[in-house]
């Protein structure tokens, strides 16, 4: 069996998942305009059910936390009863799944938002970032700050996703702490400028991120959570002055809550990292104390001397799983890879999603 450490068995949390090989979390706008998982979803999630946890696509937790067309919710009953059918469908065939937390914060426009509302953020700092609605890519609208009396209702809709998730039947949730989106805006000094106690120190900084999961740990218990980070991301127009300060910070703050895992963006393929990006990694990998998946541009190969060296306890892989629903039973047997195509990435319907072929048995 090739690369033999991925396939041994692990608890994360509350669950038993039989590999190291996770799906990580691809948004693939197959929702219907108001954020019901479209008709091939299932299908998809079900073709990768062999992966040892199944991380959705980023799901908004209410109407404003949406920011790109035919995205899905976990806020409705009509969200709630289709991502039912699709978490059935992967416990069928033995799989585990973790729904992605998600509030884009600044990354949205207007016409995406009840009443074509302002998108929110920790200040009104414009994104330089660009966005899809129904005529295409825009530019990001004008957000204005959260107010605290908003910032405490935004904890609470956290709170109400992650019980309407387990209601949903999902294993566990992440909350999407990275890459741009609502909590990484309140972490960095770059997107945050507030002068209460939301904004200026690091501590204060990491306030919302530490309130947001307290809320969700305490809605349906620490071993189902999971948090996802990105300390070296610039996506979405992302800065920090000081990002090892920072996110060793938000690293220690998660320690308190015994948490099933921490999910690290450790770098974005075919995008130019930040200066002393490895240092700054490895500052927060050493602060962090729990089960831990590493994310970004890994191959079999890398993976399994991840998990082999103890960098890693499991590896979260994108791409690859687009074009190979049975990813790992290909790493089992150190067969080729299909190619993506990356036109079918986002948007659309089977074609690009569902459609990929699956290793054919020897004759």
């Amino acid at each position: 069996m090739a690369h033999e450490a991925l396939f041994s068995p692990v608890r994360i949390g509350a669950v038993d998942v039989t590999n190291r090989i996770f799906l990580a979390p691809l948004t693939r706008n197959r929702a219907t305009p108001d954020g019901v998982p479209g008709p091939f979803v299932a299908e998809y999630y079900a073709q990768r059910a062999s992966g040892g946890l199944l991380i959705t696509e980023a799901t908004q937790i209410s109407p404003m936390g949406k920011g790109y067309i035919n995205t899905p919710g976990i806020h409705s009953d009509a969200q709630i009863a289709r991502w039912k059918e699709i978490t059935d469908g992967v416990h069928a065939l033995g799989g585990k799944i973790a729904l992605q937390l998600w509030h884009v914060g600044r990354i949205s426009h207007s016409s995406l938002l009840p009443d074509k509302a302002q998108p929110v953020s920790a200040s009104g700092i414009r994104a330089n970032a660009q966005t899809f609605i129904e005529t295409g890519l825009v530019d990001t609208s004008q957000p204005r700050a959260l107010s605290i009396e908003e910032i405490q209702a935004t904890i609470a809709d956290y709170a109400q996703a992650a019980r309407n998730a387990i209601a949903a039947g999902f294993d566990l949730v992440e909350v999407h702490a990275a890459n741009g989106y609502l909590i990484d805006q309140f972490l960095r000094d770059g997107s945050n400028r507030r002068d209460d106690e939301y904004g200026g120190s690091a501590e204060n900084r990491v306030r919302f991120l530490r309130e947001v999961v307290a809320a969700v740990v305490d809605a349906i218990g620490a071993d189902r959570v999971g948090v996802r980070l990105s300390p070296t991301g610039q996506f979405n127009d992302m800065a920090d002055s000081d990002p090892a300060t920072t996110f060793t910070t938000a690293v220690e703050a998660l320690n308190a809550f015994d948490l099933a895992y921490l999910h690290m963006v450790e770098e974005f393929p075919g995008v130019e990292g930040i200066e002393n990006a490895d240092a700054i990694l490895a500052a927060v990998r050493q602060t962090w104390d729990g089960f831990y998946v590493a994310n970004g541009g890994y191959s079999a190969e890398r993976a399994a001397a991840a998990v082999v060296d103890g960098h890693a306890d499991a590896v979260a892989i994108g791409r690859d799983y687009i074009a190979n629903p049975d990813l790992p039973e290909r790493i089992r047997a150190d067969a080729p890879l299909n190619e993506g195509d990356q036109a079918t990435y986002y948007g659309g319907g089977a074609e690009g999603y569902t459609d990929y072929p699956a290793l054919q048995p020897a004759e």
